[in-house]
């Protein structure tokens, strides 16, 4: 669906094998910058750039058009259909510099940050051509401008873009949503990020990679509210914890989960990751203040 004058967004849907019985039914949003040519904020996975270039078909562009992939960061739903866009397209690559090693060498993050299917989530390896700073400006073609907001939490390199003219801020995974699982490697990183984010000013539309485009005054309530359930999140762990330097995380992560009333099938070790990262600020009753 168009959602601005320059911006096109695509929710790319799929499925992941957890187990030999059972398949969990994922999302991802892609966004087009259309111009002169056409500019993609991140890459989906592999086994569904089909669904890419059929929404280029749809208005009239093709992955022949594709200049540029910005990477809000190097996660498998984000950047597992690079290397066929790249290699039908040409386009450059731009990431930040933390993420760059997970681009290039995809089997490093297959062995660091293993999640079921690799292999069919991630084309392979692509070589960036830019890595990108916070406060950088990134030119996509004249009148067509990024800026770069460094928001580590979710990964030690995110990344939001700022579309200026348009005032459009990709946020990739930088948010978490109260009906999400909570995935970041530190919750205080993660909240400095949000806040961050609520300095930009001028926000006319707020697209994230798992929610609907919110415009105007929405985009300061979910940026709010965001900050809410991070909260809502520690109390859970608070509640939880009884002895800080004997926490289970197996254990932690289940019992967060019911209190919560998320499902248990979204329960992993990278989300116990997550939820352990509040355990060295316990002693916080509140941490967004």
């Amino acid at each position: 669906m168009q959602v601005t004058e320059h911006v096109h967004a695509l929710r790319v849907n799929y499925e992941i094998r957890v187990s030999p019985t059972m398949l969990v039914k994922r999302f991802v949003y892609v966004y087009f910058i259309v111009g002169e040519k056409v500019h993609l904020i991140d890459a989906g996975i592999a086994s569904r750039v089909d669904a890419i270039e059929a929404y280029l078909a749809k208005i009239g562009r093709s992955m022949h058009e594709v200049a540029t992939v910005a990477l809000t960061h190097a996660h498998p739903d984000h950047m597992g259909g690079l290397k066929t866009i790249q290699s039908r397209s040409g386009c450059r690559v731009l990431v930040h510099a933390l993420e760059r090693p997970w681009v290039e060498h995809t089997r490093l993050q297959a062995v660091e940050r293993p999640v079921p299917e690799f292999e069919r989530l991630v084309a392979g390896d692509v070589t960036v051509d830019q890595p990108v700073a916070h406060g950088e400006c990134v030119e996509l073609e004249p009148g067509l401008e990024l800026e770069v907001i460094h928001t580590p939490g979710h990964s030690e390199g995110s990344v939001c873009y700022l579309l200026q003219g348009d005032r459009v801020l990709f946020t990739g995974d930088a948010m978490a949503f109260a009906w999400g699982i909570p995935i970041y490697d530190d919750v205080m990183v993660s909240l400095a990020s949000v806040k961050r984010l609520q300095c930009v000013t001028d926000v006319a539309c707020l697209l994230s990679s798992w929610d609907e485009p919110r415009y105007g005054e929405d985009v300061s309530r979910v940026l709010r509210e965001c900050l809410a359930y991070l909260q809502t999140i520690h109390e859970a762990v608070r509640a939880q914890v009884t002895d800080p330097h004997a926490v289970d995380p197996a254990i932690l992560c289940k019992g967060v989960f019911e209190q919560l009333k998320l499902p248990a099938v979204a329960a992993n070790a990278r989300v116990a990751q997550s939820l352990m990262s509040h355990v060295p600020h316990l002693a916080l009753v509140d941490i967004t203040g």
